[in-house]
């Protein structure tokens, strides 16, 4: 078996035996997140009473349970973020990391997004190893916390509506959680996160739902990707009429989001306003995480997501609602692997 023991799984899997790691090929096996069970409610009730959770804790997993998200106002401390931002800054300018220009367009002066900038700027690790939120996350998925990846970003990335899942999925399903922290105060304008609340509650769309083969996602990239799964994640919205949220934060505000919420980056009214954030992404301790799209296996820091070329094909959207405070076909050719497949992974981050 591949590195990644499955120490929760109810079903033993042999990862060696199954045609290709896409997520039909699983046993649709347990545990699932204690929030995702239908006796959450009654759940979270008992640990308050046993004085495991607080007053607040519960009301936030109650909210995580309805929704697929919370919101946590001033959780990292500004002279933190400073401190990072500056690193950031700093890294970029000596030539430590590289930040492709990524104009939306003509005399659009912020770069692009980096992906996994923790790796060579060691004080993003003051944010994706911060205490509160290795808390949160452990709360939220009651497993231990396992940090895998880090996005940052200048400006709004405009990308399309998507559930993480089909980028970082695990077996049992459901154990990722993502944490979008802001560095400064979000003007609705500058393009922020949209999301939508309660999609987490649909059922998981994959590759194979959508009929992208992994032939055809190891031939043509994300070509099958914009062109199959983001249209039917904008009609899942349409058909459920679930409105979109946006997350016009404060300096230290997070939002943390469930695997299967449906998110992105909604367009970018004023190409002027930056939106200074960072993202990261965590499994937890005895799952075993993959790539569904390409089949891979994922390994720590294997970048994984994508950024959209235009938002032209937005899902449409009502006004801007501001959030108060909270509340398997093998693969044609042998796929690549280790630091191969973090440089394959990254060639579609666009």
């Amino acid at each position: 078996m591949p590195s990644g023991t499955l120490t929760i799984a109810e079903q033993a899997v042999d990862i060696s035996t199954l045609p290709s790691l896409r997520a039909r090929n699983f046993p649709y096996s347990g545990p699932y997140p204690w929030l995702d069970q239908p006796d959450a409610l009654e759940r979270i009730d008992e640990k308050l009473k046993k004085g495991l959770l607080t007053e607040y804790e519960a009301s936030q997993c109650c909210y995580w349970v309805e929704h697929g998200y919370v919101i946590l106002p001033g959780l990292i401390e500004h002279d933190t973020l400073d401190q990072v931002w500056a690193a950031y800054e700093a890294a970029a300018v000596d030539g430590t990391i590289q930040l492709p220009p990524e104009p939306a367009v003509d005399g659009d002066r912020y770069p692009g997004r980096c992906l996994d900038p923790h790796l060579k700027v060691d004080a993003f690790c003051e944010i994706l190893r911060h205490e509160k939120m290795l808390h949160w996350m452990g709360l939220l998925m009651d497993r231990v916390p396992k940090p895998f990846q880090t996005i940052a970003g200048h400006k709004g990335s405009q990308q399309g509506a998507h559930s993480d899942s089909i980028h970082m999925t695990t077996y049992p399903i459901g154990y990722l959680t993502a944490a979008w922290v802001a560095f400064e105060d979000i003007h609705p304008d500058c393009g922020p996160l949209v999301y939508y609340p309660g999609s987490h509650r649909l059922p998981y769309l994959f590759a194979d739902d959508v009929g992208i083969t992994v032939e055809d996602f190891h031939t043509r990239g994300y070509a099958g990707y914009h062109e199959r799964y983001e249209p039917k994640i904008r009609e899942l919205v349409a058909e459920n009429k679930i409105d979109p949220h946006y997350f016009t934060a404060k300096k230290g505000d997070v939002l943390i989001w469930h695997a299967n919420l449906i998110h992105g980056g909604s367009p970018r009214k004023d190409f002027s306003l930056s939106r200074h954030a960072v993202v990261c992404h965590y499994f937890v301790e005895g799952t075993f995480a993959y790539h569904d799209l390409s089949a891979l296996e994922s390994r720590p820091f294997s970048g994984t997501c994508l950024l959209r070329d235009n938002a032209a094909d937005e899902v449409p959207t009502a006004e801007i609602k501001v959030e108060a405070p909270q509340e398997p076909v093998a693969a044609s050719a042998p796929p690549p692997s280790g630091n191969r497949l973090t440089r394959w992974l990254k060639s579609f981050v666009k």
